[in-house]
C-alpha cells in the first residue's frame, strides 16, 4: 500500500466588499485545507475556524497537524471521529478522506453515502446586517433571488429592517437570521413582525446558553437552531426548543457526523436546513449530499466572494449544481 501524505494550508480569499452580522464585520474569508495523498488519488476538505466557538486559524491548523502521524498511517473516516472532538479541524480532514475514498473507489461521494443522486438546489443569498435603509437597498437589488436570507441582531432597529426587506423584496422568501442577537424582553415582538411579514423562517433569535424561552412562548414562525446545535449530543435539547436544525460541517465536524445528524434529527420531527460558514466551493461541495432532505438550503459562500477558487461549484443565479469530480467527491 502506498504511503499516505498529509498537507496543511492557509489560505485567504477576499469578500465582495464586506459582510456583518451581529457580532462584526469581515472582509476575507481565512479558510484552512487539508489534503491527503495515497498513491495516485489526492483528496482535500476545507473548513472555516471560528472565533464563536474558540476556534482560530493557527489553532485548527495545529490539531490537524497533531494528527499527522495517525492519518498517514491510514486512519479511517470511522476511527477519526473518535480521535478528534467536532469543529473545524475534524471537518477538514473528514471531507479529505470522503474525497479520497471517492476517488479510490472510482465512485462519486454521494454514492457512497448511499443516496442516488444530487440534483441542482436553490440557495438563500445573504443580505448583510445594517441601517434598515441600506438593507433595503440591498435587498431591492437581490429581489430577483428566490431566497433571501436577513442578517439581523442590531440592538435596534430589527423591526424597521423587517418591515424594509419585505417592501423591498414583496415576493422572495425571507429567512430571518439574528446570529444570537435578540435579547429574551424583544422575542416575542420580533417573531411577531416576522410572522406578520411573512418570514419562512427565524433563525437562532437569542444566545445558545439562554435560548429556554423559545420552549414557553407560542411561537408564530418556525424558529431554526444555529448556535444552539452541533451534532447529535445536542439534539435532545434542540428538539424541545425549535422547529428546525442548521447543519453545518464545520459544527459537526465533518460529513459523516452531519449525515447522521441529519437523519437523528428528521426522526424527531425537526426540519433541516443546510448551512455553511463563509468558505469557497471547497466547504460548500460536500454539504450538497445533505441537500436532498434540506427543508432550506444556505450555500452562498461562493456568492459573497470576490473570488472563489477554481474549479467552483457551478452556479446559475440562486441554482447551485453538484460539484464536478475534479472540485470534490
Amino acid at each position: 500500500m502506498s504511503k499516505r501524505r498529509l498537507t496543511v494550508s492557509i489560505e485567504r480569499f477576499p469578500i465582495a466588499g464586506s459582510f456583518t452580522i451581529a457580532r462584526g464585520t469581515r472582509t476575507e474569508a481565512v479558510v484552512v485545507t487539508a489534503a491527503i495523498e495515497e498513491g495516485a488519488h489526492r483528496g482535500w476538505g476545507e473548513c472555516v475556524p471560528y472565533a464563536r466557538y474558540g476556534e482560530s486559524v493557527e489553532g485548527v491548523a495545529a490539531a490537524i497537524e497533531a494528527l499527522r502521524e495517525a492519518i498517514e498511517a491510514g486512519l479511517d473516516r470511522e476511527a477519526l471521529q473518535g480521535a478528534m472532538p467536532p469543529g473545524a479541524a475534524r471537518n477538514a480532514l473528514d471531507c479529505a478522506l470522503w474525497d479520497l475514498d471517492a476517488k479510490q473507489a472510482g465512485a462519486p461521494a454521494h454514492v457512497l453515502a448511499g443516496l442516488d443522486r444530487l440534483a441542482p438546489v436553490t440557495t438563500a443569498y445573504t443580505i448583510s446586517l445594517g441601517a434598515p435603509e441600506a438593507m433595503a437597498e440591498a435587498t431591492a437589488r437581490a429581489a430577483h433571488r428566490p431566497i433571501l436570507k436577513i442578517k439581523l441582531g442590531g440592538a435596534d432597529g430589527d423591526l424597521e429592517r423587517i418591515r424594509a426587506v419585505r417592501e423591498a423584496a414583496p415576493d422572495a422568501t425571507l429567512i430571518a437570521d439574528a446570529n444570537e442577537g435578540w435579547a429574551e424582553e424583544r422575542l416575542v415582538s420580533h417573531l411577531r413582525a416576522c410572522a406578520d411579514q411573512g418570514f419562512a423562517m427565524v433563525e437562532q433569535p437569542l444566545p445558545s446558553d439562554a435560548d429556554d424561552a423559545l420552549g414557553a412562548i407560542e411561537r408564530p414562525v418556525p424558529v431554526c437552531a444555529d448556535e444552539s446545535a452541533h451534532d447529535r449530543h445536542s439534539l435532545e435539547r434542540t428538539a424541545r426548543l425549535y422547529d428546525l436544525i442548521n447543519i453545518k460541517l464545520d459544527k459537526t465536524g465533518g460529513l459523516t457526523e452531519a449525515l447522521a445528524l441529519s437523519q437523528a434529527a428528521q426522526a424527531r420531527g425537526l426540519g433541516v436546513m443546510v448551512g455553511c460558514m463563509l468558505g469557497t466551493s471547497l466547504a460548500m461541495a460536500p454539504a450538497m449530499l445533505l441537500t436532498p432532505k434540506a427543508r432550506f438550503v444556505d450555500l452562498d459562500g461562493p456568492l459573497l466572494l470576490a473570488k472563489d477558487r477554481e474549479p467552483g461549484l457551478a452556479f446559475e443565479g440562486s441554482l447551485v449544481h453538484p460539484p464536478k469530480p475534479e472540485l470534490w467527491g
